[in-house]
């Protein structure tokens, strides 16, 4: 794995085309991918009623050499504190590359009204060693986003609800890419907790996360 720190981009070089799905801003969906970029912006970069999907189009273009093999991430959370974890599981090995702020954090079911210069958003990347089908592909993004939510609810992070504490699930603009090697010849079908693939995704992203959440909480304490 190859991340590069250039601010204000992070860069994930997975090193040759990847099968991936994502939900991010920048060529989201299924798509075939080597880089996962991550931008940080902040207050002056978003100005109200502003065109952020052209404005990210056009930064991507700018800063990589092959935007049209690439996906990208938004996050005003500062991109020095990244998190990099790795698992294996059997012949299944899984990376994972987390940025994490919670400001911005949400209690799944609820809506607080956040404010722009508050959208620390979880952003993760994971890559599987395995070759998923596209069905599978979308469990395992599941499974993401239950390690997801299990580690932020484990750091107890609290926010109000109807004038109310409740522990946050997540945050309002998180994002995650799965990104799996493709050209094999097998395709596993299944991608849930009973299988290795599953196992190892889930604990990785779970680890990530959790680091990342220790670190954010660890700076909010000393602020």
């Amino acid at each position: 794995m190859t991340a590069t720190l250039t601010h204000p981009w992070l860069i994930w070089d997975l090193g040759k085309p990847h099968a991936c799905l994502s939900f991010a801003p920048y060529r989201g969906g299924f798509v075939s991918a080597q880089q996962i970029a991550w931008r940080e912006v902040r207050n002056a970069d978003l100005p109200p009623d502003f065109d952020v999907i052209s404005w990210l189009e056009g930064q991507v273009n700018e800063r990589l050499d092959h935007a049209d093999q690439a996906i990208a991430m938004l996050t005003s959370r500062d991109i020095r504190f990244h998190h990099f974890d790795t698992a294996v599981v059997g012949q299944t090995k899984v990376e994972a590359l987390v940025t994490l702020g919670l400001s911005n954090a949400e209690r799944i079911g609820h809506r607080r009204l956040a404010r722009p210069e508050e959208y620390g958003t979880i952003n993760i990347a994971a890559r599987l060693n395995q070759c998923l089908s596209e069905t599978a592909m979308i469990e395992a993004l599941t499974i993401m986003a239950e390690a997801r939510t299990a580690a932020v609810m484990e750091a107890r992070y609290e926010v109000m609800v109807s004038g109310a504490p409740v522990i946050a699930t997540g945050t309002g603009t998180d994002c995650l890419t799965l990104a799996c090697v493709q050209g094999e010849d097998r395709h596993h079908a299944y991608a849930g907790l009973h299988t290795e693939i599953g196992h190892a995704l889930g604990r990785v992203v779970y680890d990530a996360v959790r680091t990342a959440c220790d670190t954010y909480l660890s700076e909010e304490a000393t602020a």
